[in-house]
C-alpha cells in the first residue's frame, strides 16, 4: 500500500505488515511512525509530528546522549521509538522529571556525593575539578570563530567575568603541565580539532584590578605595581632569556624588584608583550580583568583625573597599534569613553548587556539553572528563585544572577538579597543624591513593577549624573539594577528603551538603599522606622497611627511641601519602610473618585490603609487642622475603601494628611 500520514503522501509505496488482528490503534500508529521513520533517517513530519535524534535532544536538552537514551529504555520520554540502536522522540517531547529527586529523602542521601557550589571561586582550575561547574568553554569557540582583535566585555559585578577570563587564560597559555586535561571533558573539546589545536599556544598576560579599591592615588598605583611585580614574576622564564637585550633585562628587574616609576608602569603591558614575543616567537593575549574599578574608586575618592591619564596610556601601550600582541580581552562594569581612556582603540570590539553576541556566557541561562536545581534535588524552588534572580536580558537570552543562584542553592534554598552584600551600592546611592522629581516618579513607578521610557547611552560615566541625571538610567542598565525589556536604535548611537527592575531581588535593593538614604539625610529616624516596624509586627494599630503621623512629620521637614517631589520621595519613603507587609499604590481609581495612597496587605492579618493627602499655602494650625479633617471625610464620602473592601479587607486605617509649608497635621480613623 502507498503509505499517507496527516494527509501527505510519502511518496513510497511501503507494505505495513500488523504482528496480530488484534492491535489496537496507538499499536497500529506506532508501528506505522517506526516504518516512516525508516525513510527520512532520523526524521518525518505529519500528524503524528516531528521525530528526532536522542543526538539532537542530548544537545537541547544539555544532557549526554547516553542519559536520553537511558530515559527512553525507562518509558519516561512518551512517544519515543526505537530504529535499531538508535531511539526517535517527538519533537515536542517534554523533558522528564525524575521525582526521586523533587523528594526530600532522596536529595538528603544524594546531598553527600554532591558537589559544592562555587561560591567565590574565580579559579577555573579548581572550580572545574572541585565545585559544580557551569559549562561556559563555548565562549572560546564563539571568541575564535569571530576573532576580534580587542574584545571589551560590560557586565555587572558577580556575573562570571574574573571565572571565565581565567579559563581563558587557562585554555591559550603556553605551560610546562598539560592543560588539555582541564577541557578534555567540556564542550568546546567536543568542538573539533581546529579548536583544539588552539589550546596551550601562547604566552598571556593576566591582571585583575577587582581587589583595587583605596582611598588615595598613591595606595592605588602602589598596588597596580604590586600586581605588574606579580605578573613579570609568572614569566622568570624570559629574564635570562638569550633572545632579549640587556636593557630589556635591565627593564624587567626593575619592575620585579619594584624600583619603577610611575612612567615606566605605564609602558609596562607593551614591553612586557614586546619581550614575550621575542622569547616565544608569537605575540601574546593580553586579558584585562575588571579594568574600570580603580576608575570607579578614583570617582568617589577624588583621585580620578590621575586615575584617567594613568590609564589612558596604560591601554594605550598594550592594545593601540601593538604588534605584539594576538588578542586581547578587557572586562568591566562600564565602558568608559568620554575620557578617551580607548582614543584611537579603532579594533575595540565592544560586547555590552544589550549585544546579542556572548550573550549567555556571563550569568546563568534557564536551562543550566534547571540542571543546577535537579542535581541538588530542587526542583520544587524553581518558581521562587526564578521570581527572585531572574529577569536580566542580556541581548535576547533570558539570565539569572549566578552569585545569587548559587549563594541560594547552598543556604538551603532561602530567599535574600545575596548579591547586594557583594559590593557598596554606589550608582543608587549617587542616584538618589540627585534625583529630581522627574527621577523620583520613575523610581516609584519601577518599584511598582512598572516599566519606564529612558534613554540610555552606554558610554556614559559617573562624572555625567552632576552635568545630566537623566544618565542615571545607563548607569543602572550596565551595573545591573535594571533590564530592558524593549529598545530601539537611534541615529545618534544611543537607544530608546523600555526599563524595568528585574526581579525581587533587585527591587530588595532599591527598598534598603532609598531607607538607608532617608535615614542618612534626617528624612526620617531609625527610631521612627523601628516603631513601624514593630507596630506592624505587633498589629498593634494605634502605634502604627502613632509612627506614621511621626513619619510625616519629619519626611515634611525635608521635602518641599508644594512640589510634586515630596508627594514621591513620601512614596518611595513608604515603600522602603512598609513593603514586606503591603503593596502600595497610589492615585488609582476607588469608589467615586481616586485615592492618593493606599497600602494593601500582603497577608491577612494587617489592616489596609487609606491616605489622603491635601496642600494649601500659610495656613493657620487651626486652618490646617480643619484640612486633615477634610481630607479624613472625603475617605469616606467618596468611599476609596471600595477596593479594599472588594479584596475582602475589613480592618482598614484611613488617615487624612494636610500639609502647608514645613507644618503637617495627620488625623487619623
Amino acid at each position: 500500500m502507498r503509505a499517507r500520514v496527516g494527509g501527505i503522501d510519502t511518496g513510497s509505496s511501503i507494505i505495513v505488515q500488523f504482528r496480530a488482528k488484534s492491535q489496537n490503534r496507538i499499536d497500529i500508529l506506532l508501528e506505522i511512525m517506526y516504518t516512516l521513520s525508516r525513510i527520512g533517517n532520523s526524521s518525518f513530519k505529519g500528524d503524528v509530528g516531528v521525530m528526532k535524534s536522542s543526538e539532537q535532544f542530548a544537545i537541547e536538552w544539555n544532557r549526554s546522549k547516553r542519559a536520553i537514551n537511558d530515559l527512553c529504555n525507562k518509558g519516561k520520554i512518551p512517544g519515543a521509538i526505537k530504529e535499531g540502536r538508535k531511539w526517535l522522540i517527538p519533537d515536542d517531547a517534554v523533558r522528564p522529571v525524575d521525582k526521586r529527586v523533587s523528594s526530600g529523602k532522596y536529595a538528603k542521601k544524594k546531598a553527600a556525593n554532591n558537589k559544592s557550589l562555587p561560591i567565590g571561586i574565580s579559579d577555573y582550575v579548581r572550580a572545574q575539578a572541585d565545585y559544580y561547574y557551569v559549562d561556559k568553554t563555548l565562549l572560546i569557540k564563539e571568541f575564535l570563530d569571530q576573532k576580534p582583535l580587542v574584545s571589551l566585555f560590560t557586565r555587572p559585578r558577580r556575573f562570571g567575568k574574573t571565572l571565565n577570563m581565567d579559563m581563558l587564560r587557562v585554555f591559550f597559555e603556553i605551560s610546562e603541565e598539560d592543560t588539555s586535561k582541564y577541557f578534555e571533558n567540556k564542550a568546546i573539546w567536543r568542538c573539533g580539532e581546529e579548536y583544539r589545536r588552539q589550546q596551550g599556544q601562547y604566552p598571556v598576560v593576566f591582571l585583575t584590578f577587582k581587589d583595587v579599591k583605596f582611598d588615595s592615588w598613591k595606595a592605588t598605583l602602589d598596588k597596580i605595581k604590586d600586581l605588574l611585580q606579580e605578573e613579570f614574576g609568572r614569566h622568570q622564564e624570559i629574564a635570562d632569556s638569550d633572545r632579549l637585550a640587556e636593557y630589556e633585562k635591565t627593564y624587567f628587574a626593575k619592575i620585579i624588584n619594584g624600583e619603577v616609576s610611575e612612567v615606566d608602569l605605564t609602558v609596562s603591558l607593551a614591553k612586557l608583550s614586546q619581550m614575550l614575543t621575542k622569547h616565544y616567537g608569537k605575540a601574546p593575549i593580553i586579558i584585562i580583568d575588571e579594568y574600570d574599578t580603580p576608575i570607579q574608586e578614583g570617582y568617589s575618592k577624588d583621585f580620578y583625573d590621575e586615575i584617567i591619564g594613568f590609564m589612558r596610556n596604560f591601554f594605550s601601550g598594550a592594545f593601540k597599534d601593538n604588534k605584539n600582541l594576538t588578542y586581547g580581552f578587557l572586562t568591566g562594569i562600564l565602558r568608559i569613553a568620554h575620557e578617551s581612556i580607548f582614543s584611537g582603540l579603532n579594533n575595540l570590539t565592544v560586547n555590552s548587556v544589550m549585544d546579542e553576541k556572548y550573550d549567555q556566557f556571563f550569568g546563568f541561562t534557564a536551562s543550566e539553572v534547571r540542571d543546577m536545581l535537579e542535581y541538588y534535588g530542587a526542583l520544587d524552588k524553581e518558581a521562587e528563585l526564578k521570581d527572585w534572580y531572574d529577569g536580566y536580558l542580556f541581548g535576547s537570552t533570558e539570565i539569572y544572577n549566578p552569585w545569587s543562584v548559587i549563594n541560594y542553592i547552598s543556604k538551603g534554598c532561602i530567599p535574600q538579597a545575596y548579591w547586594v552584600n557583594t559590593g557598596k551600592n554606589e550608582i543608587l546611592e549617587d542616584v538618589l543624591k540627585v534625583a529630581t522629581d522627574d527621577i523620583t516618579e520613575r523610581l516609584y513607578s519601577l518599584l511598582q513593577g512598572e516599566r519606564v521610557i529612558a534613554q540610555i547611552d552606554q558610554n556614559v560615566v559617573y562624572r555625567s549624573l552632576s552635568e545630566d541625571p537623566a544618565n542615571i538610567y545607563s548607569l543602572l542598565l550596565v551595573a545591573g539594577y535594571l533590564k530592558i525589556p524593549k529598545k530601539e536604535l537611534q541615529a545618534d548611537g544611543s537607544y530608546l528603551c523600555e526599563v524595568s527592575i528585574p526581579n525581587r531581588e533587585i527591587a530588595a535593593v532599591y527598598k534598603s538603599e532609598i531607607l538607608s538614604h532617608l535615614l542618612q539625610i534626617g528624612a526620617i529616624t531609625r527610631t521612627t522606622a523601628n516603631k513601624i516596624a514593630e507596630s506592624l509586627y505587633a498589629n498593634d494599630y494605634k502605634k502604627l497611627q502613632k509612627a506614621i503621623a511621626e513619619y510625616m512629620d519629619k519626611s515634611i521637614s525635608f521635602y518641599d511641601a508644594g512640589a510634586e517631589g515630596f508627594y514621591h520621595g513620601l512614596v518611595l519613603g513608604l515603600i522602603a519602610l512598609m513593603d514586606n507587609q503591603y503593596k502600595i499604590k497610589s492615585n488609582r481609581e476607588s469608589g467615586d473618585g481616586r485615592y492618593d495612597i493606599s497600602l494593601f496587605p500582603r497577608e491577612g492579618r494587617y489592616p489596609g490603609i487609606i491616605m489622603e493627602l491635601k496642600w494649601k499655602k500659610d495656613l493657620s494650625a487651626d486652618e490646617l487642622s480643619g484640612l486633615a479633617d477634610e481630607a479624613l471625610i472625603q475617605i469616606d464620602e467618596k468611599r476609596y475603601d471600595a477596593e479594599m473592601k472588594e479584596d475582602g479587607i475589613q480592618d482598614i486605617l484611613k488617615f487624612g494628611i494636610a500639609f502647608s509649608g514645613k507644618k503637617v497635621s495627620v488625623k487619623t480613623k
